[in-house]
């Protein structure tokens, strides 16, 4: 399972081999033995999440809030996202920084996003279903997030501002400096 580092620390993206011929293809999504031999990171991932969203659907900027903090693997299984992830850990040399990536059912790649960062994405498609495991239980009395359109960190969505749609939720969220 090839892994990648990015500029921030901790955030890593996942390339699978893919086996393909004539029939179709094959690869492992995930494999804990071979994820934690690549990255020293050894996670017991405890809770799956789908989600189906169409074209400039902008899900958060969210993140759990300690002790309830949850790492992610994000894969896309239809369509195609622009996932977005914001180092939020206060002693990080990237503290406020963000990178995000193209994740699709075509590319096949996958996000591992570490416990202390905001996470958000947009659909670039007609529609997406996105998947991802968390290490830790969804608390909603431990939500938090930032304003999709926070002017700090000032995030390219990659989406025309009048096709974006937010929930009524996520468009009341605080901005970088409030959280």
């Amino acid at each position: 399972m090839p892994f990648l580092k990015t500029a921030i620390e901790g955030l890593l993206l996942f390339e699978p081999r893919l086996f393909e011929d004539e029939r179709g293809y094959f690869y492992e999504s995930f494999n804990q033995k071979e994820f934690f031999e690549a990255t020293g990171i050894d996670l017991p991932f405890v809770q799956d999440n789908h989600s189906l969203s169409k074209f400039g659907v902008i899900r958060g900027l969210h993140f759990q809030k300690p002790p309830f903090q949850q790492a992610k693997l994000i894969k896309v299984i239809r369509g195609e996202i622009f996932d977005v992830a914001v180092d939020i850990r206060p002693d990080s040399p990237t503290y406020g920084k963000w990178l995000g990536f193209v994740l699709s059912a075509e590319n096949k790649k996958q996000l591992y996003i570490p416990r202390g960062f905001a996470h958000g994405f947009v659909v670039l498609s007609d529609w997406a279903e996105v998947l991802y495991k968390c290490d830790n239980y969804y608390a909603p009395q431990a939500e938090g997030g930032i304003i999709y359109n926070d002017k700090t960190l000032q995030i390219d969505w990659r989406v025309e501002k009048k096709d974006i749609i937010v929930s009524p939720k996520d468009c009341l969220l605080p901005t970088f400096q409030d959280i």
